[in-house]
């Protein structure tokens, strides 16, 4: 693997481990993945993976970087019930299949290791599974990492164990994409890590009609009907790449899609910043642009949410303005 230079190699190598840890973990999982579900007091899926990623990646830090707080969206709270004392196990055995000492105690203090609240100058922020549902059908999903300084994004690594390497490596499943502010975004499959990553890059199509949307499968956490209503403001005629996690963001960086929308689907709703913080340096660092859609930065310094800003529009640069400018004009604000 090559080096970054300083002053983040450290932060951009150990990231990368941890993600390429977590992957691992989470393939293991998805073999057994039905007997696994959990539900949270959100109804949200929760998985043996999510917890077992958000263990070995915090711990990862600690190790490396033992006073940088964590921002991340789990915490051990359900697994400290009698009636989930199965799933602690299982979580601890799927933290031992990795090769990692530990015990229950040490398992439920490295997942409450996430439990800052962004407060810090310096602080990382972690998704342990992105797009869990994708990850119970066995489709798409990631495991997104970010150091936040100062409420700036300046290093990411972002696994997709599920997407193929497209046209290198024998098409290879599994990828990480990973960046450092001004360094450019990087591309290379989970199971190759020594391998020399490829630079990724957004797409060059500057005309609307020809551009691609990727959106989610669901739309719970964005509208289908707003984003086809704006498609259609710019004259997209080609269907939407459909796919969970920041994923989306992946498609976008490397060029297989020009547009991502999430669009809020209720009022006051805030995204949270380990949904969005590692896709956003990697497609900028691609050469693409990330705001919201009022056409304003993502304000990373509010804690655990993107409180100051609606929603988030995702392009490869050249067509940010034309889709801000359809989103404000079709898009009408959930009640």
């Amino acid at each position: 693997m090559e080096s970054m230079p300083h002053p983040y190699e450290s932060e951009w190598k150990t990231a990368i481990d941890a993600v390429i840890l977590a992957s691992k973990i989470c393939r293991s999982v998805q073999t057994s993945i039905a007997d696994d579900r959990m539900e949270k007091a959100d109804h949200s899926p929760v998985t043996i993976a999510d917890y077992a990623s958000q263990a070995v990646i915090c711990k990862t830090l600690r190790d490396v970087f033992p006073d940088d707080p964590i921002v991340a969206e789990e915490d051990a709270a359900d697994l400290r019930t009698n009636e989930n004392r199965e799933s602690l196990l299982k979580t601890l055995r799927e933290v031992q299949a990795a090769e990692i000492q530990a015990d229950s105690e040490d398992v439920l203090h490295w997942i409450d290791l996430g439990n800052h609240q962004g407060t810090a100058s310096r602080f990382w922020t972690l998704d342990p599974i992105d797009g869990t549902k994708g990850f119970l059908r066995k489709e798409q999903f990631a495991v997104s990492l970010a150091l936040i300084v100062d409420g700036t994004i300046q290093v990411a690594a972002l696994a997709c164990p599920n997407l193929a390497a497209i046209d290198a490596w024998d098409n290879a499943k599994g990828v990480v994409f990973s960046a450092v502010r001004g360094q450019g975004a990087k591309l290379f499959p989970i199971d190759l890590p020594d391998v020399t990553p490829h630079a990724v890059r957004v797409s060059g199509t500057g005309k609307a009609p020809m551009a691609r949307f990727c959106e989610s499968v669901e739309s719970g956490h964005s509208s289908h009907s707003d984003s086809a209503r704006i498609a259609e403001k710019l004259g997209i005629r080609e269907p939407p790449v459909r796919l969970d996690s920041q994923a989306k963001y992946g498609i976008v960086a490397r060029g297989q899609a020009d547009i991502y929308l999430r669009l809020p689907t209720r009022k006051n709703y805030a995204e949270k910043i380990w949904d969005h913080a590692g896709g956003v340096l990697v497609v900028e660092e691609a050469g693409g642009r990330v705001t919201d859609i009022d056409g304003q930065p993502l304000d990373f310094s509010q804690g655990a949410t993107l409180a100051k800003n609606r929603g988030v529009v995702v392009t490869n640069g050249l067509l940010h303005d034309q889709v801000v400018s359809a989103v404000q004009s079709e898009f009408q604000p959930p009640e």
